[in-house]
Order: structure tokens, then sequence, then C-alpha cells
């Protein structure tokens, strides 16, 4: 630890989905990166485990692909939806011909793949600590790094960087300092593992057991939680999965997750950027937030490569440069992938709103449509189709 160097170009607060993503991009470009993790163990969540086409496409384009082999990754071509006895296959629309997929995975198994692609990097320095704040300017208030304490120390660490990039997730112990906006959670998902399932459209994302549990989430010590799922959710599951799914609930961990929604921000401190959950969320429903996240770094090291932000000093180029970034991600995120998922979820999650029940009724029944009625919405939630007139879009064909 002594010979560590104490000056980056770049520090990243957090190797998660889109900090070990950032280093390897940026240390490409030959950028001096500081990468801080708290725990380098690998992490078992419920989240986080579908990547959708859009997604597995800007991997390809940050030369990550090999992350997504030998975690037993299983390709998913589309959706399948159940509604009062009647199924419908909502396909991922081809492109340029070539039929599209995403990749389902244990998320865990994917983070200690992006983490070993960030440690082969040459300008790459993985560092396990905590951070526990950011050193900034008494005057100017512009970010000049990071404070942290090495696992298992007591003594603290100064690194400095003329760039440091917050990407610590939906718990974002830094967000608060940097962000007004507040998180709104109107439900948790609810996770269990399931063994031996006869699935009804097998290769599809409804393969994940994810529950949408409204409101505020019934004990599961008590074993209020698993009475409401029986009570609930189990007469609606698919005929096929129900055995499975009933041995799962009675044997298995339940596990569960808020879901939350933050809306963008503009980057607008000096020297400081916040990518990622801890900037941006929208409900996990349409598995949307890795692809966005992807998205965000290749269009974020395009704006800060060498060629277009030689300095990272120069915090006048980098503050205008993001607020580039900020309305170049609107496209395909905001305009298209988080509305998508707020709208889809209020949707699906209609309690006693009547008009709602029309709404998701219709909803439904334009789906089985099929054509453009399933290969537009399911393109867009994809991240293959990432302008909003839709119709003016040709890369993507039924």
């Amino acid at each position: 630890i002594s010979s560590m160097k104490l000056e980056y170009d770049l520090i990243i607060i957090g190797a998660g989905i889109v900090g070990c993503v950032a280093a390897v991009a940026f240390g490409k470009q030959g950028r001096k990166v500081l990468l801080i993790e708290r725990d380098m163990s690998e992490p078992n969540r419920i989240v986080g485990e579908l990547l959708q086409p859009g997604g597995v496409k800007a991997l390809e384009k940050l030369g990550l692909s090999e992350c997504l082999e030998n975690i037993d990754s299983i390709p998913c071509y589309g959706y399948g939806v159940f509604y009062e006895g009647e199924t419908v296959s909502i396909p991922y629309p081809s492109v340029n011909g070539k039929a599209s997929r995403g990749r389902s995975f244990h998320h865990g198994k994917f983070i200690m793949n992006l983490r070993k692609a960030a440690s082969k990097i040459s300008n790459v320095t993985i560092y396990e600590a905590m951070a526990n704040d950011i050193i900034s300017c008494p005057l100017t208030e512009r970010a000049l790094g990071v404070i942290c304490t090495p696992k298992g120390e007591s003594d603290v660490r100064h690194f400095h960087a003329p760039l440091t990039i917050i990407a610590d997730g939906c718990f974002s112990k830094f967000r608060k300092d940097f962000i007004l906006r507040d998180v709104q959670i109107k439900s948790n998902f609810v996770g269990f593992v399931m063994k031996d399932a006869i699935l009804p459209f097998p290769n599809h994302g409804h393969t994940r057991v994810l529950i949408d549990v409204p409101g505020k989430l019934p004990s599961n010590g008590s074993g209020e939680l698993k009475k409401y799922i029986e009570s609930n959710v189990l007469p609606f599951i698919p005929k096929s999965v129900k055995p499975s799914f009933y041995e799962a609930l009675q044997t298995e961990r339940l596990r569960s997750m808020p879901n939350s929604f933050l809306p963008p921000s503009a980057n607008v401190n000096g020297g400081l950027i916040i990518l990622g959950d801890a900037m941006n969320m929208r409900h996990p429903l349409t598995g949307g937030g890795m692809t966005v996240g992807f998205n965000d770094v290749l269009i974020l090291s395009d704006l800060l490569s060498p060629t277009q932000t030689p300095d990272f000093n120069d915090i006048g180029l980098i503050l205008a440069q993001l607020q580039v970034f900020h309305w170049k991600r609107k496209f395909y995120c905001s305009t298209v992938i988080n509305v998508l998922a707020q709208a889809l979820h209020s949707l699906f999650a209609a309690a006693d709103d009547k008009y709602l029940h029309i709404l998701r009724e219709a909803c439904f029944k334009y789906f089985k449509l099929g054509g453009i009625c399933i290969s537009h919405p399911c393109g867009m939630l994809a991240g293959l189709i990432d302008i909003p007139v839709v119709a003016r879009q040709r890369a993507c064909t039924v």
C-alpha cells in the first residue's frame, strides 16, 4: 500500500457494473485510473441479472463481450406475458436481418468477470477500501480526490485526481451531497431461485422470479411475506411453473430489493461525475439498468477521450462535455427506457384504478396484434430503438 501512487488521472468509486466498465474504457485510453471498491468478494443479489440486447451491443463496443462467457449465461430472446388466462410471446426484433438476443446470468459472476477485465488493464489500479469522503477545494468546491480507509486498517489514505467518478450504486453514499432529487420507492422486488421449472417460453425474460410487492413489504421473519405470495401471486403463476414455484417458496431464502426511481440530473460539479444507479434509476421491471449504464460509459468515454478532452484539469471543457452527455443520453435513456419502465410498471401493477385496468387490457390486446405492435415497444425497452419516433427507425425489422 505504501508504494501505491497518490496521484491519478481518474478515481472511480465503486467496482460494480458501471465502475468496472468505466475503468476499462478510460484505462484503455491511457488514463491512469484508481478503482476503489469496499468489498471485492463476489456479490449475491437478486437484481442485475438480465442484460438487454442493447446492453450486449454496448458491451461489445467496449471490448468486454468476453465477460459474458464462462458464467453460465443464458441467451434471452424476448418476453412472455400472461394475462387473465391468455399468453403472448414478445420476441426481440431482428436487427439487419439478424436475431437479437440478451443474456441472463447470476449477477455476482458477471461482476467478477468485469473486475477481472479491469484488473488486466495496466493503467488501472484496483484498491479494496471504503471511500469516506470527497476531497474538495474550500474556495471553488471542485473535487480533488478521495479519502478512503483500506479494508482491515484504521488509517485513512488520500488519493488525488483532477476527475472523480462516483458509481457506488442504488444505495449511493455520496448522492445526497450532489443531487437534490429524492429517490422514490413505490414497491419492492422479492426474489428466489426455482429449480427444474418447466417454462412456457424458454429463454425469455420471465424466467427470473422477481415478484413486485407494492407498498410496505410484509414481514419475512414473521411469515407474512410467504403468506402474501401464496395468496396474491401463486394463483396467477403459469400452470407448468407452479410446482417449482411452490417448492421454492417453501424452501428457498426470500430476498427483497427496493424498486427505486430517480430521474437523471445534469453533472454540474467541477471535477466530479455521478454515473449509474447513483445518478439515475428506473423501475427494474424491464431490466434496462445495465443497458443504460453501459451506453452511458460509451458516450462519456467518447466525449472525454484524449482527442476531445486532452486534459482532465480543464474543468470548463469537461463541464461543457457533461452537458452534451446529459442531452445525448436522453435519446435512448430518459425518453425511451426510463419512461417505458415507469409506465409499464404503473400499468401492470394497477390495483383498484378502473382506468388503468382498461389501459392494461388494451395494452395486452395491442401486444396480441403482433407485428410492429410488439417489435417497436420491445425494441425500445431492449435498447435497440433509441429514438422516440419509431416510424423513422429502419434498423429494426419484424
